[in-house]
């Protein structure tokens, strides 16, 4: 195997990783039982304010 090889090879097991680590954080984000733990933290900035 030679380095163009490597270099090809490694550019896009990065694009594939990258792209699996975006669509696993927006799975979490919207997963429907973390909203209520998303809701109680918005709430609780609002009601601390800045202290």
């Amino acid at each position: 195997m030679d380095f163009d090889t490597l270099v090809a090879f490694s550019r896009q097991f990065g694009v594939v990783w990258f792209f699996l680590l975006f669509v696993g954080i927006v799975a979490w984000a919207f997963w429907p039982g973390n909203k209520k733990r998303f809701e109680k933290e918005g709430r609780r900035v609002l009601e601390e304010g800045d202290e």
